[in-house]
């Protein structure tokens, strides 16, 4: 049962990480909250592949903060609106 122990906190030590990791990523997140509300505004349409292009950018930042192999504090930027780096 001690084995089990130890894989417990190491789950329990990365949950906690996970809200600070994912906060790296609050430019994505704000930029496809503008495309998606922009989309939803009186006459605007929201249809598939609109707002693709953030949403990448924003799954992208989200899966390098949740890598457990980087300890770093992840910040993603997105230069130019098309390229996403992780630095």
């Amino acid at each position: 049962m001690s084995g089990n122990g130890a894989v417990w906190g190491r789950v329990r030590g990365r949950l906690r990480a996970f809200p600070e990791r994912l906060a790296a990523c609050r430019a994505e997140a704000a930029a496809y909250g503008r495309c998606v509300q922009a989309s939803t505004a009186p006459g605007g349409r929201l249809t598939k592949d609109l707002c693709v292009q953030e949403f990448e950018a924003l799954r992208s930042c989200f899966a390098a903060a949740a890598s457990p192999g980087d300890r770093m504090k992840l910040r993603c930027v997105i230069t130019g609106g098309k390229n996403l780096s992780v630095r």
